[in-house]
C-alpha cells in the first residue's frame, strides 16, 4: 500500500520532479511522512536496482532523522528477519551498512541489534555470511564505532564468541579477521570492554589458545596496566557482574522467545514436545554444542521468574538446565556447561549480585546430574585459577550460605553427607566445605531416586489425558505459522490450547451479598461471552452505582465481583503489536474501561465523580494493574484527550492517597509485566507528572533497568523532538548521583538521555567530587567523552583539578591534555586564576573548609600534582602549553610564597618558571617599570626577579596586589620553551 503511493505519486515525473512531489506530500502531515518513508524502505528491499536512489530520496524527505525507518527495521529484525527472503535480507544489511556510513542517530542501535541475529554454534552459509557482512561494517567504520562505548563492548562480546565457532581450517580467514577485530579493540579501549564484566574472562579463556589472544592472555594477568591505567587486574573483572544485556544478546530473538515460552507458559511435564523442537532446531549438529553455555547464562542471568512463576506449576529452570547438561555429547561441551552455570558462584558478592543467579539448580530430582555438579563445584575451586583459590572459595561459600539465608534451602548436611553419594565426593565435600556437613550426626538420606526424572517420559500421556493434540499445537514451525497469518502472537507462537485452563470466575462468596438489582447484573457479566455485551452490562451498573439511592457499603463486594470477573483483562499484553489510530482504541474498547470513559465523561464537583473513583480505589485494593491501565486509558483513548489530571484524583482517592508513591507502584507493576507499554507511558508520564518524576531517581531507574536499546534510542528520539523531558536542572545531579550505584547498561542508559538534553555540562560537572576511579567508570567514561566536546570554562577546569591526585587515575590528566592541544589559552587563563586565587587562600581557612566536608576541595598540592602529571604526559610532545605565559607567572607567583617541601617537590616544574625568569633578565633592562605598557608590543620582556619578590612580599599585607602587579607586568609576552 504505502509502495504504491510513493509509486503512485513518483510515476512519469522527472527526478527532481518526483523529489519535490515527495517532500510536498511529507509536508501535509506525520501519516504522510509516515508512508512515504515506509513506501521508499520497502522499495530498497524489494528492488535492489532501486536502493541507491531510494536511500538518497530516503534522506532527503524524512523529517524525523530516520526515526521511523529505523523502529521498522528493529521490527523487522526482531521478529521477521528469519523469514525475510534472501534477496530482502541482502538488502536490508545493505540499508544498515548505508545507515551506519551515513552516522544516523540509532544506527548503533539498529547494528546491535542486527549482531543479535547471528546465531552461536551456527556455521551455515546464511550465518556466515551475515557474521561476516557484520564485521566488516564494524572494521570499516572503526572510528564511528569507537564513539559508542556501548557497541565497542557489545561488538567485542560478540565476536569473542564467534570465534569458538569458526577453526576449521575453511573459515580460517574469518576466524583471523575477527580475532584483530577483537584484539584492536581490547588493547585500545580496555575499559569500555571492561563494562562485560566476569564474562569477559570466559570468553577469553576459550580462545586463549589462540596466538595473538595468548599474548592477550598474558598481559591480562600479568601487566595489567598495559591495557589500561585504570585496570588493577584480573580480580577486578572477575568480581564486576555481567549485564543481563550481553547475556541476552548472544540468542537470536527466535531462541530467546522460545525460551522465555517454555519458562513461562509451559508446565512441568509437558516440556518434552518443546524441548524435541528446540533440539532439532539448534541443537542437532556438532558445532551447536558452544550454543549450550550461551542458553545456560542466559537462563542465569536474565530469566529470573516471578514468585507467582516460582510457586505454580510453570517448567522451572533447574529442568532445563538439566535437559541442557545431558544433551551434551562432548566430556569439553560438559565441562563448559557447567561452568557456565557455576560462573556467578566463584566469586559471588551477596551486596552485588542476585539470589537468582545461583539457586538454579534443584538437588533432588536428578541424583546424577547432582553428583556429577557437586563433584564439579569440588575441583573447580583449586583449578579455575589457582593464585585466586581463596577467593574462589569464598565465593563458592558465600553462594551457599546466602542459598541458606534466602531458605532456598534449609540445610545442605543432608545433600552434602548423603550416601547415596560416591564416598571420595563425600569426603572432598567434607574438606571443601566442612561448615555446611554435619559430620557428628548420622546422615541422613535423600531420598533421590524417587522424584520425578528430568524428561518426565512425555510420550505415555495421550490425548485422552488432555495433555494435547499434535494437529492443534503451535510451535511456531515455519510450515504451522503459514495458516496462522493474521493472529495475535504472545512470544509469536501460542501455548498449547488443551493445557491451558481458563477457569470460570468464583464470585459466589460475593454476588449473594449485593441486592438485586446489581446482583442480576453481576451474574449477566459472568454469564456473557462477547465483549460488547460484557460493556453494554457494564455501563448499566455504572448506571445503578450513580442513583442517589446506592448502597455505598456494597462497593467493597462488587469490586470484588468485577476483579474476578475481569482477571483475563489483566493477563497478557495492553498495548497492540502494531500502534494505530484503531488499534489503540480497539484495545481500550473493555468494560473495565467504562469506568474510565464515565469518569472523563463527568465534571470532578460532580456527585458522581467521587463515587466512581471510590469503585476504583476499591478495585485498585484487589487489582492493582487497574492503576497503570488507567494511565494507558488516559493516554490512549480520543475520548479522554487532555484528562490526565484524573489519575492524580485517583491515586488521592485510593487507600495510598499520594500521587507520587501510588504513581510509582503503578509503574513498577508495568515494568514487571509490560515494558513495551511501560515506554509508551514514559513520554506521558513525565509531562503531565514533572513534580513526581523528574525528581525520581527510582522511576528512572525502572526504566533504565529493563528498556533494550532499540527502545533506548526510541526515548532519545523523544527527547530530541520535545516529546519527553527526563531532567531538570535542578534535579539532574542528584539523580545522576543516586544512578552510580546502578548496573553498568542501566548507568550507560542513564547518561546516553541526559546527553539528549539540552542541559549545560556545567550544571552536573560537581559529580566529579564523587566519583572514584575504581568504582564508577561508566559515569568517568560518559563525562570524559563529553568533556572532550567543550571549551574548558573556569568551574570545569576547577572540578577537573579538584579530582585527588592518583597515578592509576588518568582522568584528569587526559583531559587537560585534550584541552592544552585544543584550547590551549583558554585552560592557561582558567589555571592561572586558579592558581592565584588557591595560593592567596589563608591556609588554616583552607584547611579547615577540606576537613569539614567529605567531597574533595580543590588544593595548591593536588593542582601542581596534576600539573606535573600533565607535564609528564607532555614532555616527549611539541606542545607548548607550558611556555605560555600565564602558567609561568602563575608558577612563579607560587614558587614565591610555596614552602620549601613544595620546592623540593615539584622542583621540575617550577624550573619551567625559573628559566622564564633568566630569559627576562636577558632581554629587560634592569629598572622597576616598564618604559611602555606591554600590551603595545609582542616582545614585551616581563619584570625582573627582584621586583616579583618586592611584589610576593606586599602580597602578604594585600592579597590582591600580587595578582595585579602580576597581571599588569605580565600579559602576552610568549616565550617558547621546551617542557623539561
Amino acid at each position: 500500500m504505502r509502495t504504491s503511493i510513493t509509486t503512485s505519486i513518483t510515476n512519469g515525473l522527472s527526478e527532481r520532479e518526483a523529489n519535490d512531489a515527495l517532500t510536498a506530500h511529507v509536508c501535509k502531515g506525520p501519516q504522510q511522512h509516515e508512508e512515504v518513508c515506509l513506501g521508499l524502505f520497502m522499495l530498497l528491499l524489494t528492488e535492489p536496482p532501486q536502493a541507491q536512489r531510494c536511500y538518497r530520496d530516503l534522506t532527503l524527505v524524512n523529517r524525523d532523522g530516520m526515526n521511523v525507518v529505523l523502529m521498522k527495521i528493529n521490527q523487522i529484525l526482531m521478529e521477521k528477519f528469519l523469514k525475510l527472503q534472501e534477496v530482502c535480507r541482502t538488502q536490508l544489511v545493505w540499508l544498515v551498512r548505508e545507515l551506519v556510513k551515513s552516522g544516523v542517530i540509532g544506527a548503533d542501535g539498529v547494528l546491535m541489534t542486527l549482531m543479535k541475529q547471528i546465531a552461536g554454534g551456527d556455521i551455515s552459509n546464511k550465518n556466515l555470511w551475515l557474521a561476516e557482512s557484520v564485521l566488516e561494517m564494524l572494521v570499516e567504520q572503526r572510528e564511528w564505532v569507537l564513539k559508542s562505548g556501548m557497541l565497542v563492548a557489545m561488538s567485542v562480546y560478540t565476536y569473542l564468541r564467534l570465534i569458538v565457532d569458526h577453526g576449521m581450517p575453511n573459515l580460517l580467514p574469518l576466524r583471523q579477521r575477527e580475532v584483530d577485530f577483537c584484539i584492536g579493540l581490547l588493547r585500545e579501549r580496555f575499559m569500555e570492554c571492561f563494562i562485560m564484566g566476569r564474562d569477559l574472562v570466559r570468553l577469553l579463556q576459550n580462545v586463549a589458545r589462540i596466538p595473538e589472544m595468548d599474548l592477550l592472555w598474558r598481559d591480562l594477568l600479568h601487566n595489567p596496566q598495559t591495557l589500561s591505567p585504570q585496570f588493577t587486574g584480573i580480580l577486578q573483572l572477575l568480581t564486576s557482574r555481567t549485564s543481563r544485556k550481553f547475556l541476552a544478546c548472544r540468542l537470536t530473538p527466535d531462541m530467546e522467545t522460545k525460551l522465555l515460552f517454555m519458562t513461562s507458559r509451559v508446565r512441568f511435564g509437558q516440556q518434552k514436545r518443546y524441548q524435541d523442537w528446540f533440539q532439532r532446531q539448534y541443537l542437532s549438529t556438532a558445532e551447536s554444542q558452544s550454543l549450550r553455555c550461551d542458553l545456560i547464562r542466559y537462563i542465569c542471568g536474565v530469566v529470573h521468574p516471578s514468585n507467582e512463576v516460582l510457586s505454580s506449576d510453570i517448567l522451572p529452570r533447574w529442568a532445563i538446565i538439566g535437559w541442557l547438561l545431558t544433551t551434551c555429547t562432548s566430556n569439553v561441551a560438559a565441562s563448559n556447561a557447567k561452568l557456565a552455570l557455576f560462573y556467578d558462584w566463584l566469586f559471588f558478592n551477596p551486596e552485588k549480585d542476585s539470589i537468582m543467579n545461583i539457586d538454579m539448580y534443584e538437588p533432588h530430582p536428578h541424583p546424577a546430574i547432582t553428583a556429577t555438579l557437586l563433584d564439579f563445584m569440588c575441583r573447580i575451586i583449586p583449578n579455575f585459577f589457582p593464585p585466586l583459590e581463596g577467593q574462589v572459595r569464598q565465593g563458592v561459600f558465600n553462594s551457599l550460605n546466602f542459598i541458606m539465608e534466602k531458605r532456598v534451602l534449609a540445610n545442605l548436611a543432608p545433600l552434602f553427607d548423603n550416601p547415596k553419594l560416591d564416598r571420595e565426593l563425600r569426603s572432598m565435600l567434607r574438606e571443601r566445605f566442612p561448615e555446611f556437613c554435619n559430620s557428628p550426626s548420622p546422615p541422613t538420606e535423600v531420598k533421590m531416586e524417587e522424584s520425578v526424572p528430568l524428561e518426565m517420559d512425555n510420550h505415555v500421556l495421550d490425548k485422552e489425558d488432555g495433555c494435547y493434540d499434535n494437529t492443534d499445537a503451535t510451535f511456531s514451525d515455519d510450515e504451522e505459522e503459514l495458516n496462522n497469518k493474521g493472529k495475535k502472537r504472545e512470544f509469536r507462537f501460542h501455548q498449547l490450547k488443551e493445557t491451558y485452563i481458563d477457569e470460570p470466575a468464583d464470585i459466589t462468596p460475593f454476588v449473594d451479598q449485593l441486592d438485586e438489582a446489581l446482583k442480576e447484573r453481576v451474574l449477566q457479566l459472568q454469564k456473557g461471552s462477547d465483549t460488547e455485551t460484557h460493556c453494554e452490562v457494564m455501563q448499566e451498573i455504572v448506571d445503578l452505582i450513580l442513583e442517589e439511592d446506592f448502597d455505598s457499603e456494597q462497593m467493597s463486594t462488587l469490586a470484588s465481583c468485577l476483579a474476578e470477573l475481569f482477571k483475563s483483562h489483566f493477563r497478557g499484553d495492553v498495548l497492540p503489536e502494531e500502534i494505530t489510530e484503531e488499534s489503540l482504541e480497539e484495545s481500550v474498547c473493555k468494560p473495565v474501561c467504562l469506568i474510565f470513559r464515565n469518569l472523563c465523561q463527568m465534571q470532578e464537583d460532580n456527585s458522581g465523580f467521587s463515587v466512581l473513583l471510590d469503585l476504583l480505589a476499591e478495585l485498585y485494593q484487589k487489582q492493582p494493574k487497574i492503576g497503570y491501565h488507567l494511565l494507558y486509558y488516559l493516554k490512549a483513548s480520543k475520548a479522554a484527550a487532555g484528562k490526565m489530571s484524573l489519575y492524580e484524583s485517583f491515586a488521592q482517592a485510593t487507600a495510598l492517597g499520594d500521587l507520587h508513591t501510588c504513581l510509582m507502584m503503578d509503574m513498577k507493576a508495568c515494568q514487571e509485566d509490560d515494558v513495551r507499554l511501560l515506554c509508551y507511558l514514559t513520554p506521558s508520564i513525565y509531562s503531565e507528572f514533572p513534580d513526581e518524576t523528574l525528581c525520581s531517581g527510582e522511576l528512572l531507574n525502572m526504566i533504565v533497568a529493563v528498556i533494550d536499546s532499540a527502545q533506548l534510542q526510541e526515548l532519545m528520539c523523544h527527547v530530541m523532538m520535545g516529546n519527553l523531558v527526563m531532567f531538570r536542572k535542578d534535579s539532574v545531579l542528584h539523580i545522576l548521583i543516586q544512578s552510580l550505584d546502578w548496573e553498568t547498561f542501566e548507568q550507560y542508559s542513564t547518561w546516553q538521555l541526559f546527553l539528549a538534553h539540552s542541559i549545560p555540562l556545567e550544571t552536573i560537572i560537581p559529580i566529579l567530587q564523587h566519583l572514584k576511579y575504581k568504582e564508577h567508570p561508566e559515569a568517568l567514561s560518559c563525562l570524559l567523552l563529553q568533556l572532550r566536546r567543550e571549551k574548558p570554562s573556569e568551574e570545569m577546569v576547577k572540578m577537573v583539578l579538584s579530582r585527588p591526585y592518583n597515578q592509576e587515575d588518568q582522568f584528569t590528566t587526559s583531559i587537560l591534555r585534550h584541552w592544552a592541544v585544543k584550547h590551549d589559552d583558554l585552560l592557561g587563563e582558567h589555571i592561572k586564576a586558579l592558581l592565584i586565587k588557591n595560593n592567596n587562600m589563608p591556609r588554616k581557612r583552607q584547611s579547615l573548609r577540606s576537613s569539614s566536608s567529605k567531597l574533595a576541595q580543590l588544593t595548591l598540592e593536588q593542582m601542581l600534582e596534576h600539573l606535573d602529571s600533565l607535564r609528564h604526559n607532555l614532555s616527549n610532545t611539541k606542545n607548548n602549553f607550558f611556555s605560555q605565559t600565564p602558567i609561568l607567572q602563575a608558577l612563579q607567583h607560587v614558587q614565591a610564597s610555596c614552602d620549601e617541601a613544595h620546592k623540593m617537590r615539584f622542583s621540575d616544574l617550577f624550573s619551567l618558571a625559573e628559566e622564564y625568569e633568566d630569559s627576562s633578565k636577558q632581554h629587560k633592562p634592569r629598572r622597576r617599570a616598564p618604559a611602555s605598557s606591554p600590551r603595545s608590543r609582542k616582545g614585551a620582556a616581563p619584570q625582573t626577579c627582584n621586583d616579583e619578590e618586592s611584589a610576593s612580599s606586599s602580597a602578604s599585607v594585600n592579597p590582591h596586589s600580587q595578582y595585579d602587579i602580576i597581571t599588569k607586568a605580565f600579559r602576552p609576552a610568549h616565550i617558547l620553551l621546551c617542557c623539561v
